[in-house]
Parts: structure tokens; C-alpha cells; sequence
């Protein structure tokens, strides 16, 4: 009886020692509810659930910092009762098993040892070792080498060179599910190391290069006092790690099940976990979201860099900037190149680049200019001076603008090219040279407008005017479906004259020979019933020689809706004006002179002398058509409004139109006039005389636009 007693005391004294230890020795086995904890007491390995879920999970949680898990070892093979075991192997590998005793995790430990220990670290890394090595001096085995959805202090995030073995860590389905989600986090090494975080198999963010002190997609917010990190440079393996600056805080970096990074940190004073990183992405932040050379502003979209052009404009107009920009004048590999300054930007991908640690920055651009492939150089450390180099080969990806970014690099440029500081001067005294001609322009402009007014007034007063009623108007043609794909050849891509947001604009020939421009507007159109009805109503009542003339429309029942309009041959203004150097020059002053007073009777006439007084709301040089003869005709009347004889003005809670030519009463309140298209005449008109794009003008002393700057 004293036997069975004393045998009885020794097994509940085993079980309680091995709940309170921190070793698991080989052969021995903890269970469900059974834990082992670190010296500290700060971290317990054992068998835990997650939230509402009633599966089972070996791991490793904070014991006093809320509960909160901190690594698992079978997330996607979980207990679906409360039975299960861990065991150590005497050849030194963790073993996990189910209530039926079936296998369904391992450690999978490459090396084997004698006697065995299985530890858990008080920085929450579960370890195998040998027993003879108190040191620890080296893991046959380290739960950090297989990181969860966290990343802790003394994980490494990045590469071994000699095993293949990938640091990263993956997101959870959910809160309550620990099975791998669709994100990851993982350190890119195939040029300058740089941080990624994937959705599947699609690049979501790129948080960029490491320069010395952060990853250089993170804005700069000041000095950190909580961790200190870095990237270490070894023959044998490259990683990223942190630590927390005092032993009292922890700190756990978890990305969440949604793709957000979420760096937390905990303090006894505290008492709960505070997030101090909370990084997500924008619109920015997509991956090459303004395509090579082309770098993207939060509030502006994207904007191509100094000596570089959009390489598809009808694209870029359209806000469609995937393919990015090219070089407004081809490098020629000299060692006259030039190199323009980007400041304040986050740096391009670096896959493909190549770095030396030990060049300074004059060095650096000596390198480049060795090299016909390179596009562009930096420094790899920006704290003090700047040291290293950092060079980038090849068109430059996922550039963005940021304020508060304090890294530079310099693009490669043909000296005497557009991207240059002398180019730039030469820009602003061509500015300078036409502001007497904008005057002027506009003192004739304001002249003519004048004298219309007076004669129209003249006319009235005589009684010359005949009213315009609807008797007697025919209405509007109705084509059917038929007649228009025969006269576009069932909408052949040879005969696409054009796209935008509403759709594709097609070149047709009736049977009679008339050609004409068929607008079709697709299914997924921002342009929908609303702005259809509208422009057939309000254009059809309309005549006038520079309005674009609509000659009939057609509407299926399977909802494909067109327009039918006479066809422009030579495009749209913007085309010429913004256009390559062949179009740019063929449009002379009074050709351009003709353009503004034609655009300017249209809007009179849409103002003062039409049947309805008819506020356009879009007027911007690609709506302005040209015909044979150069003559201007504004079109796309979607967005158009109309008013009685005594009204002159509206608000609207739908801001409608471009950015860039509203007037700011418009775009900030919705309140809108007949000057509100004033406002944008006034934008265009500058636009004709420069040449220069409104909304992508910049300039190196200031951030004001086109006409700001004028």
C-alpha cells in the first residue's frame, strides 16, 4: 500500500515539474493541459484554442502579456478533441500526435543528437539541443526558423545562402483560423535587399529598401525610441531583425488576416497591447501602379519624372498609367549624361541592382556612367552624409511621391535633354516669352466677347432675332443595330479611332458614303443611362458650327447603348497640343488663334443664344473635336445641364467633370455657373498657347500647377 502510495506522489511530482520546467527532455511527453514555460515565465508552450473555435493548436502564447499567441505549430492540422500529445524522440525531433495516436506534426529536425532537450527561450523560440550544451551554443532545431503570422524579437526575416532556408511569415485566414492566409511577408535578396508583402502569387506592397535605418517604403515619423532593427550583411545568410530598446516592453509585428502589418507593442504600465506601426496599403502602394518612370502622388494620381513623357497620352488621359512613361529624348551612353535629383521619393524596385558598400556617392556616379545600362544611382545609407552605392539598371519601377521621405536618387538623363535643370530654365523662359501673348489673347479674347454681346444686343432690339421653338423639328434619327456594325465593320479594331471612359469610338460609312463616329458605350461605362438621355435631349437641340453635330443614336434591349455623330477627321485638340513634335508644330499661331475665338463662340452660344441656356461641365481639350478644315467643335455634352431663361446658377452634390480644369467653387462646393465653364475656357486657353498639360506641369521652385505658375 506504501509502495502504490509512494508511487503515486512520484508521477503527480513528475507531472506538476514537467507543467512548471522549461525543458521537455527526450521521451517525455506533455499533454493536453499540461505546459511548459520559460524561465522568465513570460511565454508557455501547450495545447490552446483560438477565439470561438474548439480546435486544438500546439503553441506558444505570452503567459502574462494577455493571452495573446505568439506561434503555432499545426495550423493546418488541428485536434478536433481535447486528446492529444507532444513527445521529444531520443534521436532529438518533436512529435505530435492525436487522440487516435496518428501523427500529424513533426519538427522535421535535419540533425540527430544525443540526449536531447527541447527549450523554451524567454524570447518565446522553442529550441532543440543537446543537453551537454548549457551555451546553447547551437539549435539542432528553432521554432523562429518557421515563423507563424508574428514576428518577434531575434526572428529573421530574409535568406540563408547555404541551407536555401526562407525567413517570412504568413497571415492567418482569420482570427479564428490559423491555416495560412493570402498574404505573406518576405525580404526580396535578388538585388538590393528589399521587403515584399504577397497576396498569393500578386506582389500587394512593396515597403522597398533598406537605407541604412528603415525600409524606405515607410515615411519617415521621427525618431523611434521603441526598437532598434537592422539589416545584417553575412556571407552565409542576409536578414532583417528588431529588438525592443528596454527589456520591459515586447513587441510582436503580426500581419493580419486582411494584408494590414501591425507592429504592437506591450508595457507592464500599460497593461494592453498598442499598436505603434499600422501599415496599409493605398492607392500608391499597388505595385507599378504608374508604370516605368512614372511616379505616383496620393493626391494627384501619377506624374511621369523630369525628362520622361507618358508613352501612351490617350491612355494617361483616361487615368490608365500601366504603361508608364519613356525618356522625352533617348540617352546616347556618354559621359556627358546628366543626372536629375528626385527627392523625397520612395526608391524604385531594386531587383536587378547591384550595391558596393564601400563607394561613396561621387563614386557611385562615376559607376553609373561606366555602365550604358544604368539608369540611375543612390546612396545605400542615408544616415550622416550618405555612404555606399546603389545602382539601378534598367526602366525604374514603383516610384511614389513622399514628404516626409528623406531619401534621394538621381535618374540618368541626356544632358542637353528635356529632363535636365537647363531644360527646365529653358521651360520657364519660354513661360515667360508667352505671358505677353497670353495677354494679349486674352485682352482680344475679352474684345471679341465684347463685341458679340453688343451686337447680339443690337439684334434683339431690332427684333432680328427669330425665337427658336421645337415645331416643326424633326426628331432625332434612330439607327438600328444593323446599319451601324455594317458601317464599322461589325466594330472592327481597324476602325477604333479612340476609347475612353464611357467606351470605344468607332470611324464608320453609311451606304450613302456619309462617314460618321459611332460612340459606344460599354455595359461598364461611367457614363450610364443618366448621361445617354442627357446628351441625346440636350445636344439635339443644339446647332451650331463649333458644337459637334449628333445625328442619330440607337439603344437594344440587351442594354447596348450608341451615339451617332458627324466624324472629325483630325482627332481631338488635346491630340496637337500635347501631341508628338510633328502634330505640336504643324499647329501654328493663327491656327491656334482660330481654335480659341471658335471654342469661345460655342460656349457664348451655349450661354446666351440657344434654345436652352446650357452649362457644359466638361470643357477641356479633349472634348474639343477638329475638323477637316481645323475647325473646333465641342463635344460630349453627358455631363451638361440646362436652365430656364432666369436661372444662372445650381449645386449638386455629384462633383462631375476633370480635375484640373474645374473652377475651385465647383470642385470643393458643387456650386456651378456659367462661369464655372469661364473658369475652364480660362485653363484651356493656356493650355493652347503653352502646350503644357495643366495637371502635369511642375516646376523646381514651387508645387503650383499651370495656372498657378501663369
Amino acid at each position: 500500500m506504501s509502495k502504490c502510495f509512494t508511487s503515486t506522489i512520484f508521477y503527480l511530482f513528475f507531472i506538476v515539474s514537467i507543467s512548471a520546467r522549461d525543458i521537455l527532455s527526450a521521451n517525455q511527453t506533455i499533454e493536453n493541459g499540461e505546459t511548459i514555460v520559460s524561465a522568465s515565465g513570460e511565454f508557455e508552450l501547450g495545447f490552446f484554442s483560438l477565439g470561438s473555435s474548439k480546435n486544438q493548436y500546439l503553441s506558444i502564447r505570452y503567459k502574462k502579456a494577455g493571452g495573446v499567441i505568439a506561434w503555432i505549430a499545426n495550423r493546418d492540422a488541428p485536434f478536433t478533441n481535447a486528446s492529444g500529445a507532444l513527445t521529444l524522440s531520443s534521436e532529438g525531433t518533436l512529435k505530435l500526435f492525436n487522440g487516435s495516436n496518428t501523427l500529424i506534426w513533426s519538427s522535421n529536425s535535419t540533425k540527430s543528437s544525443k540526449n536531447p532537450v527541447a527549450q523554451l527561450l524567454d524570447t518565446g523560440n522553442l529550441v532543440i539541443r543537446t543537453d551537454s550544451d548549457p551555451d546553447q551554443g547551437g539549435f539542432h532545431w528553432q521554432s523562429f526558423d518557421y515563423p507563424d503570422n508574428t514576428f518577434l524579437p531575434g526572428m529573421k526575416l530574409g535568406k540563408n545562402l547555404e541551407t536555401g532556408l526562407d525567413w517570412s511569415f504568413n497571415s492567418w485566414k482569420s482570427s479564428d483560423d490559423p491555416t495560412p492566409g493570402n498574404f505573406q511577408a518576405k525580404l526580396d535578396i535578388t538585388g538590393y535587399p528589399q521587403l515584399f508583402l504577397w497576396n498569393r502569387s500578386v506582389m500587394y506592397l512593396r515597403i522597398g529598401p533598406w537605407n541604412g535605418v528603415a525600409w524606405s517604403g515607410i515615411p519617415d515619423s521621427g525618431p523611434n525610441n521603441i526598437f532598434l532593427e537592422d539589416l545584417v550583411f553575412k556571407e552565409e545568410e542576409i536578414y532583417y531583425e528588431s529588438e525592443p530598446i528596454t527589456d520591459s516592453m515586447f513587441i510582436r509585428t503580426v500581419l493580419e488576416p486582411d494584408g494590414r502589418l501591425i507592429r504592437y507593442t506591450w508595457t507592464n504600465k500599460s497593461n494592453k497591447w498598442e499598436p505603434t506601426i499600422f501599415l496599409q496599403a493605398d492607392y500608391c502602394d499597388d505595385y507599378a501602379r504608374c508604370g516605368a518612370y512614372g511616379s505616383c502622388n496620393i493626391n494627384s494620381f501619377c506624374r511621369c519624372l523630369d525628362g520622361f513623357q507618358p508613352q501612351n497620352v490617350e491612355a494617361w488621359r483616361s487615368l490608365n498609367f500601366s504603361e508608364g512613361c519613356i525618356r522625352e529624348t533617348q540617352l546616347k551612353c556618354s559621359f556627358r549624361d546628366d543626372f536629375v535629383l528626385q527627392s523625397k521619393m520612395k526608391l524604385p524596385d531594386t531587383r536587378g541592382s547591384s550595391y558596393n558598400f564601400s563607394l561613396n556617392l561621387e563614386d557611385c556616379k562615376k559607376k553609373c556612367l561606366e555602365n550604358c545600362s544604368c539608369t540611375a544611382y543612390a546612396n545605400t545609407n542615408i544616415t550622416g552624409k550618405g555612404s555606399g552605392c546603389l545602382l539601378w539598371f534598367g526602366d525604374l519601377i514603383d516610384i511614389r511621391d513622399q514628404e516626409q521621405s528623406v531619401h534621394d536618387f538621381y535618374v540618368r538623363v541626356v544632358a542637353s535633354g528635356s529632363g535636365s535643370s537647363t531644360n527646365s530654365a529653358a521651360r520657364r523662359i519660354v513661360l515667360i516669352v508667352l505671358f505677353p501673348i497670353i495677354s494679349i489673347l486674352t485682352v482680344l479674347l475679352g474684345f471679341y466677347l465684347w463685341h458679340v454681346c453688343k451686337y447680339r444686343k443690337k439684334k434683339r432690339e431690332g427684333g432680328l432675332i427669330e425665337h427658336e421653338t421645337d415645331q416643326g423639328r424633326e426628331d432625332l434619327p434612330v439607327f438600328d443595330f444593323r446599319t451601324i456594325a455594317n458601317a464599322t465593320t461589325n466594330f472592327s479594331s481597324s476602325n477604333k479611332v479612340g476609347e475612353g471612359g464611357f467606351g470605344p469610338v468607332y470611324k464608320g460609312v453609311l451606304e450613302d458614303g456619309m462617314e460618321i463616329a459611332v460612340k459606344r458605350l460599354s455595359k461598364n461605362s461611367a457614363q450610364g443611362v443618366e448621361e445617354f438621355r442627357n446628351e441625346v435631349l440636350c445636344i439635339a437641340k443644339l446647332q451650331h458650327r463649333n458644337l459637334v453635330r449628333l445625328l442619330g443614336w440607337s439603344a437594344t434591349v440587351e442594354g447596348e447603348r450608341m451615339l451617332v455623330y458627324e466624324y472629325m477627321p483630325n482627332k481631338s485638340l488635346d491630340y496637337f497640343i500635347f501631341g508628338d513634335i510633328t502634330h505640336r508644330t504643324s499647329l501654328d499661331w493663327p491656327k491656334r488663334y482660330n481654335i480659341i475665338i471658335g471654342i469661345a463662340k460655342g460656349i457664348l452660344y451655349l450661354h446666351e443664344d440657344s434654345r436652352l441656356r446650357v452649362i457644359h461641365r466638361d470643357l477641356k481639350a479633349s472634348n474639343i473635336l477638329l475638323d477637316y478644315n481645323m475647325n473646333p467643335k465641342i463635344s460630349d455634352f453627358g455631363m451638361a445641364r440646362s436652365f430656364g431663361d432666369s436661372e444662372t446658377e445650381s449645386n449638386t452634390a455629384r462633383v462631375v467633370g476633370t480635375y484640373g480644369y474645374m473652377s475651385p467653387e465647383y470642385a470643393i462646393e458643387g456650386a456651378f455657373s456659367v462661369k464655372s465653364d469661364v473658369y475652364s475656357l480660362g485653363v484651356l486657353l493656356i493650355e493652347i498657347v503653352t502646350g503644357i498639360k495643366c495637371r502635369f506641369f511642375n516646376h523646381p521652385s514651387h508645387n503650383l500647377n499651370l495656372m498657378g505658375h501663369a
